[in-house]
């Protein structure tokens, strides 16, 4: 018996533009790679492999994680599964492992379609699209959510790209992150309140090299530009700014000390822009209220440049 082997996330959709190129799954509408001049961008993962620690996924409709794996929320008691065993957490939502379908695609941009229906995790409908397109100076995402549900619905996103400024390790770059306020969390990583970052360890505002830090860690209260964005940099062979509109509130920063196996630690940080922050379904903090027949919609992106 012959066939053909489909790779674990499904369909590959392939977009370029000049010199950068990108490819983005059907499963969990997951940017598996991003290049410039054939160089990686992002810290992905190979066409028959299985997106490991979140690399490059969509996570909806809460991001981070989530204590108990249950909350409550306009009178609905909802219960998803630990996917965080460890730490008695569900973590990252409920569409990275999901098939997206195609909703539109040229040669330079791909946006691609979920619907989740209710289930006891979620119990609402939402409409789901996502857009990866390239152009000069790199990659810009949007995403949209219809509520679909009849009453009003919670709602939060984020981002996972595991982000590279060049052929080494993390260790040889610098980091900066324009936040005033970081969150301090317990054994569990969630949130037990918010800390200014001015004179800890934390505090990369004005740039700091990455080695000998360990982050897993959220940041709120973004510096902005006048067209409202935020922008985290990360600074080697190569100049990569992670930049997120005014709907992203958050930014958590992960410098990849845990990931399994050993070898692919440190190699890249992600660099998650998030609309909430973690737990955010129980806290409320950050957490949108979508009513009925409503759409929200955020974009954020990857540039990129040259280095020091």
């Amino acid at each position: 018996m012959t066939g053909t082997a489909v790779p674990p996330s499904g369909t590959q959709h392939a977009i370029s533009y000049d010199r950068s190129a990108a490819v983005v799954t059907e499963v969990g509408a997951t940017l598996r790679s991003f290049t410039v001049d054939g160089e990686d961008v992002v810290d992905g993962f190979e066409v028959h492999d299985l997106a490991s620690a979140g690399r490059g996924q969509v996570l909806a409709p809460w991001p981070n994680r989530l204590e108990d794996g249950s909350y409550e929320f306009g009178g609905r008691r909802a219960t998803a599964a630990w996917n965080e065993p460890e730490r008695a957490n569900a973590i990252h939502g409920l569409v990275r492992w999901l098939p997206w379908h195609l909703a539109a695609a040229t040669s330079d941009a791909v946006e691609l379609g979920c619907i989740l229906y209710p289930s006891p995790a979620y119990p609402w409908r939402l409409d789901l699209t996502v857009r990866y397109a390239l152009a000069p100076g790199g990659l810009e995402v949007t995403c949209r959510a219809t509520n679909r549900s009849g009453s009003t619905a919670p709602f939060g996103v984020g981002f996972h790209p595991y982000v590279r400024a060049g052929g080494g390790t993390i260790d040889d770059a610098r980091l900066t992150v324009p936040a005033s306020q970081r969150l301090v969390t317990d054994d569990r990583a969630l949130p037990v309140g918010v800390e200014h970052v001015d004179s800890t360890a934390f505090d990369f505002r004005g740039g700091r090299d990455v080695a000998g830090a360990v982050l897993d860690t959220g940041f709120t209260a973004l510096d902005r530009d006048d067209t409202g964005r935020a922008t985290v940099e990360l600074l080697a062979e190569r100049r990569v700014r992670v930049w997120m509109d005014a709907a992203f509130a958050f930014v958590m920063v992960y410098t990849g000390d845990t990931l399994q196996p050993v070898d692919r630690r440190r190699h890249g940080i992600a660099i998650e822009p998030m609309t909430c922050a973690p737990n955010a379904l129980r806290s409320g903090a950050g957490l949108i209220e979508l009513g009925d027949g409503e759409t929200w919609s955020g974009s954020w992106g990857i540039d990129v440049g040259g280095g020091h």
